[in-house]
């Protein structure tokens, strides 16, 4: 488990190498922020990254953010978190209830779970339309066939908070094509916000138009076997 001390240094390493990529492009290193993966961490890491700076972070699961999130805002009203990993109509409602953003809705039902939860909860979190940029039958995201599409009917429904598109490309493949892919398609649809990019490779990302950027293993170390 990493200490507070190497989360601390490891997070001003991800930015200074953000911000030296950003410049390298061509952009203000301030358009692009930073996704802090803490899935699977104990909360004593959020807590330490919280104290290095960073306000911004990506669960996968639900259920482990709401076990380590709602208790924080106390502390750090200014905490921002987002759903990041292919979302179970079951747990929608809760999803909208604790997120300021879930990055990964990819098909109708899902969008019918969001928005039934959002009239319960009295609130709609920002949306991000997950794209399947390689068309992997094993992984979430709407088919590229079906992407524009479903972009304009997520726009239609849900209006100004659909902000954006995010993707994972396949990892056996060079990811440029697909960051490419990606960030044209948003420019396409007016939408501002493109969540790509990860530990291994966010520097390309950041070349290819990423605004947000979603780093867990060089930040937290590698994931703990078992959910903590």
């Amino acid at each position: 488990m990493s200490t507070s001390a190497s989360i601390a240094d490891a997070l001003s390493g991800i930015r200074t190498r953000i911000a030296a990529s950003a410049r390298a492009a061509g952009r203000n290193p301030s358009s692009v922020d930073l996704v802090a993966v803490s899935k699977f961490h104990p909360q004593s890491s959020v807590i330490a990254a919280l104290e290095a700076g960073q306000r911004l972070f990506g669960e996968n699961r639900v259920q482990e953010a709401v076990a380590k999130f709602p208790d924080l805002r106390t502390r750090w009203p200014d905490l921002r978190l987002h759903i990041i990993g292919g979302l179970q109509t079951n747990k929608a409602a809760e999803a909208v209830r604790i997120a300021d953003m879930i990055e990964s809705l990819d098909r109708p039902s899902l969008s019918d779970a969001i928005a039934r939860g959002a009239d319960k909860a009295g609130r709609l979190p920002g949306l991000l339309v997950q794209v399947n940029t390689g068309d992997e039958t094993q992984k979430s995201g709407i088919r590229l066939e079906d992407a524009d599409r479903f972009i304009e009917d997520s726009l239609t429904r849900f209006g100004p908070s659909v902000r954006g598109l995010m993707c994972i490309p396949p990892h056996d493949q060079d990811p440029t094509p697909h960051f490419r892919l990606l960030a044209d398609m948003a420019t396409r649809h007016g939408l501002p916000v493109v969540s790509m990019g990860m530990s291994a490779d966010f520097e390309q990302a950041i070349a290819c138009g990423a605004t947000l950027v979603r780093v867990g293993s060089a930040i937290f170390g590698a994931r703990p076997a078992h959910p903590c």
